[in-house]
C-alpha cells in the first residue's frame, strides 16, 4: 500500500514530485482495472493539477479518490445509480472537494459507491480475494487504498460504510466526529447519520489527512501520548460475532496488555442498546425524505432493496421517528459515562471476514457509533495475525475526542506490529 505521510514528506523533501505520484497511481490503476475501483478517472486533469498548482503544503499534491456520492462540477457524479447519466455534473463541487484542492490535494477520480450509498452491492471486488466483497458503501475507496492505487480516499458512513470496508480490505480508516468534515454537496441519505470518513494505509496516514482536511491538530506521528486505558465493549445487543472477529479482538487485547496498556471491561447501557435498535428507523425515515424525488419519478431504476427501505421510511409515523431521535439523545448522555474512566473503547469493526460479493456485509457493530456521532477508527490486524482474510478492530472515543481516538488507535497499531 501507498503510505500517505511518507509520500507527503518525500514531496516536501524534494525526493518525489506530485507529477510522479500521479503517474504511479495511473499505472497502478491500469493494473487494477479488473477490480472496478473507479466510477470515473480523470488522469489528464490530475496531471494538469500536478504540473500547475501550488503543492508545497497541506496534502503536498497527494492524489485522492472521492466516493461518487460527493458532488464534483468537473467530474461526472452518478451516485452509484443508473438514474444519473455518465455525463451528469452538479453545478458546483462539494465543500470537501474544495477543501482538498485548497489544501494542495489532487482529486484523481471518483471511486465506486453502492446505489445512493445503500445496500445494493457494487461491482467493486476485494483486492485480497475477488470472490469476497470490499464492503459497502465506500467500496471503491477502501479497495483502491488496499490495492495500492491511492494513498488516500474519502468515503461516507451512514451505518458502517467506512469502518466495515476498511476491516474487510485491511486498511486504516476513521469516521470522525459528526460534522467534523463538511457535508455540503454530499448526496444525503440520512442527514442525522451521514458522516465523511478517510481511508489510508496506517493510522498515522489517516490522522495526517484528517488534520489537514479538518484544520485541526490531529496528527499522531512522532508524538508520545502516554499509555492509554482501553475499555472492551462487545455490544451484545448487536448480536454475536463470528469466531474470527472474537479471535481478532482477543489478539488486540493481548497486544495492548503486552505493550503495557490497561485493559478493562466496559459496557454500553440499556439506552445505548435501545438507540442501536432505532438506527434503522432514522436511516429509513430520513432516506425516504432524501430520495423522494428518485422514488416518485425514477422508481423503475431503483433496486428492490432500496425501494423496500424507502417505503418502510414512508410508512413510519413521525412520532415514532421523533421518539427514536429522543432515544439517541438520551443514549449520548449515558455513553459519556462509559468513556470517562477510559481513553478509548475497543470493539469489533465487523462481524467477521468479508462475505461474498452478493452482500456488502453487516454493519451491526458500527451503527451505534454512527448514531452517537463519536469518532471511530479501524485498526487493521497484520496479515499474519488476521488469518485467511483481512480483519480489523474498532477504536472509539467520546464525541469531539478525535485526537484521543487516533492516538489510542496508533498505540494499538504499534502494539500489534510488535506481537
Amino acid at each position: 500500500m501507498m503510505r500517505a505521510l511518507d509520500l507527503a514528506e518525500a514531496v516536501e523533501a524534494g525526493d518525489i514530485t506530485p507529477a510522479a505520484l500521479v503517474e504511479m497511481c495511473a499505472e497502478r490503476a491500469r493494473e487494477s482495472e479488473g477490480l472496478h475501483l473507479f466510477a470515473h478517472l480523470d488522469l489528464e486533469r490530475a496531471r494538469a493539477a500536478a504540473a500547475s498548482q501550488r503543492l508545497d503544503a497541506g496534502l503536498f499534491g497527494l492524489p485522492i479518490g472521492i466516493k461518487d456520492i460527493i458532488d464534483t462540477a468537473h467530474l461526472p457524479t452518478r451516485y452509484g445509480s443508473p438514474i444519473y447519466a455518465k455525463n451528469y455534473r452538479p453545478p458546483s463541487d462539494a465543500a470537501i472537494v474544495s477543501v482538498i484542492e485548497e489544501a494542495c490535494g489532487i482529486v484523481l477520480g471518483k471511486t465506486v459507491t453502492t446505489e445512493f450509498a445503500f445496500l445494493q452491492p457494487s461491482e467493486t471486488l476485494n483486492p485480497h480475494d475477488a470472490k469476497r466483497t470490499p464492503g459497502g458503501s465506500s467500496s471503491g475507496s477502501a479497495a483502491a487504498v488496499a490495492a495500492g492505487v491511492l494513498p488516500l480516499a474519502l468515503g461516507t458512513q451512514t451505518g458502517g460504510s467506512v469502518i466495515r470496508p476498511a476491516s474487510f480490505c485491511g486498511v486504516a480508516a476513521i469516521k470522525p466526529s459528526y460534522r467534523l468534515l463538511p457535508m455540503q454537496g454530499v448526496k444525503p441519505f440520512a442527514p442525522l447519520l451521514d458522516t465523511l470518513g478517510v481511508f489510508g494505509a496506517r493510522v498515522v496516514d489517516i490522522a495526517f489527512a484528517l488534520s489537514v482536511l479538518a484544520g485541526r491538530p490531529l496528527r499522531v506521528d512522532g508524538q508520545d501520548f502516554g499509555t492509554p486505558t482501553f475499555g472492551v465493549a462487545r455490544q451484545p445487543f448487536a448480536g454475536a460475532p463470528e469466531p474470527e472477529a472474537e479471535a481478532g479482538l482477543n489478539v488486540a487485547i493481548r497486544a495492548l496488555e503486552q505493550a503495557g496498556a490497561r485493559v478493562v471491561e466496559a459496557e454500553f447501557g440499556p439506552l445505548a442498546a435501545k438507540a442501536h435498535a432505532g438506527h434503522k428507523v432514522i436511516n429509513n425515515y430520513e432516506g425516504a425524505q432524501s430520495l423522494l424525488f428518485e422514488l416518485r419519478h425514477k422508481r423503475e431504476k431503483l433496486s428492490p432493496i432500496l425501494i423496500e427501505a424507502l417505503e418502510d421510511g414512508h410508512a413510519t409515523p413521525p412520532e415514532v421517528y421523533d421518539g427514536v431521535r429522543g432515544d439517541a439523545m438520551r443514549a449520548r448522555r449515558e455513553v459519556e459515562a462509559v468513556f470517562q474512566p477510559v481513553d478509548a473503547i475497543l470493539t469489533y469493526a465487523a462481524p467477521g471476514y468479508p462475505p461474498t460479493p452478493e452482500s456488502t456485509g453487516d454493519a451491526r457493530y458500527n451503527k451505534l457509533m454512527t448514531l452517537l456521532g463519536v469518532p471511530a477508527v479501524n485498526v487493521p490486524l497484520p496479515p499474519a495475525l488476521a488469518g485467511e482474510w483481512p480483519l480489523g478492530v474498532q477504536v472509539v472515543a467520546g464525541f469531539g475526542e478525535d485526537l484521543r481516538a487516533l492516538a489510542a488507535a496508533a498505540f494499538l497499531e504499534d502494539a500489534l506490529g510488535r506481537l
